[in-house]
């Protein structure tokens, strides 16, 4: 860092703590999780069984182990894979460990108004972690995000208010049985949590991942502009296009990818499902998730 640099990034003196969470990636550069250059960070466990999941690594809160058979030549050496065709997904890390490879892009975050993005997974399954991560970040100048489901206890996303920037948050379904059969849990704490989080002030932003004949009909977007309308925090609504490219996780892990071979929704949808959105008087955008 040098004298320039504004006196918001000055690194503050913080004593190590020794908690740690498990973390299955730390993605730099990252253009698509808030405002800026910003780096994601993967936070692994998940409370939702959501069946399209594009990143079915950080479901089980465990480390896992996973095979990438087209990266394999076959030389024998599997205990110490020279190809990466062997990983093991999920390492348990100190807060310290994770902040200090965040605070290596601090120039790149002043110089976009970006910062660090916690996603997952769900970090509020690890919301301790989480929090003192949020924290150590806010108190050295770094813009805070956070991804969430927001199906947990209003409890946990509570603790970690006082250090975010933006929360981005998930509403997959508004018939609450439709939600229970795709996902595993009801969608009341979802709605509950969202309309409690608007009294924050804090800024939002809604998504939706359209999963073709689950999530992508009129009457389910129409539905959930209509309540995010009634979110005076929320600063867009986001259709996040379905998103083909975890099949290759789902057979790394053993696992069987149930939406295998479906493709994303072709522009004329889209433009379709955002026009249902806009009639609610809402600020609609649309892409790829």
């Amino acid at each position: 860092l040098n004298a320039h640099q504004p006196k918001r990034f000055a690194p503050v003196a913080k004593e190590e703590t020794d908690m740690t969470g498990i973390i299955t990636d730390i993605q730099k550069f990252s253009l698509h999780d808030g405002k800026g250059i910003r780096t994601t960070v993967f936070f692994k466990g998940c409370n939702m069984r959501c069946d399209w999941c594009h990143n079915p690594e950080t479901i089980s809160p465990k480390p896992q182990r996973a095979f990438y058979e087209r990266k394999c030549i076959h030389c024998g050496h599997c205990d110490h894979c020279p190809t990466g065709a062997r990983v093991t997904i999920g390492r348990e890390k100190s807060v310290e460990e994770v902040y200090r490879e965040l605070a290596a892009d601090l120039p790149y975050y002043r110089e976009s108004d970006g910062g660090v993005t916690l996603s997952g997974g769900e970090p509020l399954m690890q919301a301790e972690f989480a929090r003192e991560l949020l924290k150590r970040c806010r108190e050295n100048g770094i813009g805070t995000a956070v991804e969430t489901n927001l199906s947990l206890p209003f409890e946990r996303m509570e603790g970690l208010l006082p250090y975010l920037d933006q929360v981005f948050f998930d509403i997959k379904l508004m018939d609450d049985a439709q939600h229970r059969q795709v996902t595993g849990i009801s969608n009341a704490t979802v709605l509950e949590n969202a309309q409690r989080l608007a009294h924050s002030g804090i800024p939002a932003v809604v998504r939706t991942p359209l999963i073709p004949g689950i999530t992508d009909t009129a009457e389910n977007i129409g539905a959930i502009a209509s309540f995010v309308r009634t979110l005076p925090n929320v600063r867009y609504y986001e259709l996040l296009n379905f998103n083909p490219l975890g099949e290759e996780k789902y057979r790394a892990l053993g696992l069987t990818c149930v939406h295998e071979g479906k493709r994303p929704l072709k522009k004329e949808a889209l433009l379709a499902l955002a026009q249902v959105a806009q009639e609610s008087g809402i600020r609609v955008v649309y892409g790829q998730e």
